[in-house]
């Protein structure tokens, strides 16, 4: 999943769901540690078939009320049973599955109630005792979908996203791989829906989809919608691959047939990338909408996607995200194929780790940029202007790495849940996603130089992620299988450059850079792509960037997102979370601060901001000369120009 285009704004609300109450999140940092202590008699998992097929039925009509009614026959022998609910959910990268949606838990067995209490230490964890001559449980609850502004909205009148971890409850004690699941849906009448499940058949508006395993079952989700259009990525192709397109009104399903080949190329560029697929179809689940919750999340044949409703009908203005199906798309092969060794594991409540998310997401975020370059969804201008403004954020605005590393920020899905940050610039959030592209640049660069052109990080992705073409089987890798297969690329001291970038304070980025013939500068002038950035709709867009300059970021009524730390506004005493009213003496607007900036430039005079924080005013006189500051790339004269290799659309 990845993070928004990092810029400073405080908090980044990817998929708000998963922050959980502070009740539950705070015990979960040493939650799991206590549940294998305290509830040991918690079966571990085994490698051994469930016996039975698990029936689900999930009733997804009450979409006035956001209500996911959940009925499931779990085949039981008598004794005591475990029921977990998803907690660790691939993707997420954290303990964060949303039991606090859960409600109205039943269970029965031949229509009388049994008794289910929830384990002490384990939130997650659910206990009922099985009468003898019993041979199923029923289980009824409801999976509750936000409804706030701010809460992750799951389903409206016009369509839902429906991810089966939660809405599912499963037997303790075996691999997820293990337990067969029948699942099925009945729809509002009338919708239509994708998915990568197999359909078996369908009763009116209740569809059964064929049998399968719950670990393939919690990577295929559905949407639905009123208003659907499927689109042939691949035309002739002997694996499909479709863009399932859901809106809020049929004028947002208009293809241009310009749009339409960009995102066919996005397909044909990644199999010339990897040279292999690892599904027997794909789907992009891609939802536009004011009022369904924007998403990112991989999956092994689909993927979950969601954007504003102007993607396609204002697409000359919408540059900004165009790189999440290209992100997404890339996770099929790194992160659901190829997969961090300890990111695996045997289901859905043994806890994960995250020390490699920096080639899970990191890579899969430089992948990102670059397909969607070589497709042609960014031109190369937006690609240098979008990579400028990363590049950005680690020369000037992540102090945080005089303390924290790299590998380090991998901790971040655990520790914050993506929570909002008082001073993300200096606590820092999940970096591996763009501080690891900037680290796979230098990386590159460097194979490009040795090799004098001849291989690039193409040829470590064709060797590292494209193999055993057509395969679904899980291969994990360890830091030492990446630094091997770098070698079988070039012979270099590669665990020492890596280790450079991740294990050490202030890591390099501005060289890394500048080793592909281009190099960051300021000028007060915002570029096009960054305009456009700035002009996205809140959450989480709409932030106009002051970081370079006097160090704030701003909504667009005054709110100070963030602080930049140590910078001219936190020196002055500015915090974050205050409103910024007026800048000397005049009414806040964006315009007005920019005026002031540049009015200030080489002068001696502060400039006034005044903050209203907690119902009190003051004027906080901020001693800045600096002019306004955006990023830019320039070449570097006499160098080779890898960046325009790396994006060209290979042949």
């Amino acid at each position: 999943m990845p993070l928004a285009q990092q810029r400073s704004f405080a908090a980044f609300p990817v998929r708000p769901a998963a922050v959980l109450v502070l009740g539950i999140a705070a015990s979960l940092a040493t939650g799991s540690a206590l549940a294998s202590a305290a509830d040991a008699h918690i079966a571990p998992p085994q490698d051994t078939p469930y016996p039975g097929t698990i029936a689900i039925h999930v009733d997804a009509t009450d979409t006035s009320q956001g209500i996911f009614a959940v009925h499931e026959t779990i085949p039981v022998r008598p004794g005591e049973l475990t029921l977990f609910y998803p907690e660790w959910i691939p993707g997420a990268h954290s303990p964060s599955g949303p039991i606090d949606m859960l409600a109205g838990l039943k269970i029965t067995a031949g229509g009388k109630p049994l008794k289910w209490k929830r384990y002490k230490y384990d939130v997650y964890a659910f206990r009922v005792d099985v009468p003898k001559g019993v041979s199923s449980l029923d289980v009824r609850f409801q999976y509750l979908s936000g409804r706030g502004k701010f809460s992750f909205i799951q389903m409206t009148d016009k369509m839902l996203s429906l991810e089966w971890d939660n809405v599912s409850l499963y037997p303790a004690g075996h691999y997820s791989r293990d337990i067969t699941f029948a699942p099925s849906v009945t729809f509002p009448h009338g919708w239509r829906f994708g998915t990568a499940l197999e359909k078996a058949s369908r009763t009116g508006d209740t569809v059964a989809f064929k049998p399968t395993t719950f670990n393939t079952l919690v990577d295929s989700p559905i949407y639905a919608g009123i208003y659907m259009k499927r689109v042939d990525l691949a035309p002739g192709a002997k694996t499909p691959v479709h863009l399932d397109v859901f809106a809020d009104a049929p004028k947002d399903l208009e293809i241009t047939p310009e749009q339409l080949q960009v995102h066919r190329n996005l397909v044909t560029q990644a199999y010339r990338l990897f040279g292999s697929h690892h599904y027997d179809h794909y789907d992009f689940l891609f939802s536009l909408s004011d009022h369904l919750s924007g998403n990112g999340l991989e999956h092994h044949q689909s993927s979950e996607d969601g954007m504003g409703p102007r993607y396609f009908t204002d697409w000359a203005n919408n540059a900004p995200n165009r790189d999440l199906l290209a992100h997404e798309f890339t996770h099929s092969w790194n992160g659901k194929f190829r997969r961090p060794a300890d990111l695996w594991t045997p289901n859905f409540n043994v806890p994960m780790g995250d020390s490699l998310l920096w080639v899970y997401e990191g890579q899969t975020q430089y992948w990102g940029f670059v397909l969607t370059a070589r497709s042609g969804m960014w031109t190369p201008r937006q690609f240098r202007e979008a990579l400028a403004m990363t590049a950005a954020n680690y020369d000037r605005n992540r102090p945080g790495f005089q303390w924290r590393t790299l590998e380090d920020t991998t901790n971040d899905p655990t520790a914050a849940h993506r929570a909002m940050l008082p001073y993300r610039s200096w606590q820092m959030s999940e970096e591996y996603y763009s501080g690891g592209q900037m680290m796979w640049l230098a990386v590159d660069a460097k194979i490009r130089a040795l090799t004098h052109d001849r291989k690039s990080l193409d040829t470590f992705a064709r060797d590292f992620f494209g193999v055993d073409n057509g395969s679904f089987v899980t291969r994990t890798y360890t830091f030492d299988d990446v630094v091997n297969a770098l070698n079988g690329v070039v012979k270099y001291d590669w665990a020492g450059f890596l280790h450079r970038y991740v294990d050490e304070l202030d890591p390099p980025f501005s060289k890394g850079l500048e080793a592909t013939g281009w190099k960051l500068v300021y000028t007060d002038q915002e570029s096009p792509y960054e305009k456009q950035y700035d002009s996205q709709p809140e959450p989480p867009r709409h932030i106009y960037n002051f970081t370079y300059s006097i160090g704030l970021t701003l909504t667009k009524d005054g709110g100070i997102n963030d602080v930049r730390w140590n910078g001219p506004a936190f020196k002055a005493g500015i915090g974050s979370g205050g409103t910024l009213v007026a800048v000397d003496g005049k009414a806040y607007k964006a315009e007005v601060l920019k005026r002031a900036i540049s009015a200030a430039k080489d002068g001696k005079a502060p400039i006034e901001l005044t903050i209203k924080y907690q119902g009190e005013y003051r004027t906080v006189p901020v001693d800045y000369h600096g002019g306004l500051q955006y990023p830019h790339l320039v070449r570097i004269k006499g160098t080779p120009d890898y960046l325009d290799q790396i994006i060209a659309a290979k042949k």
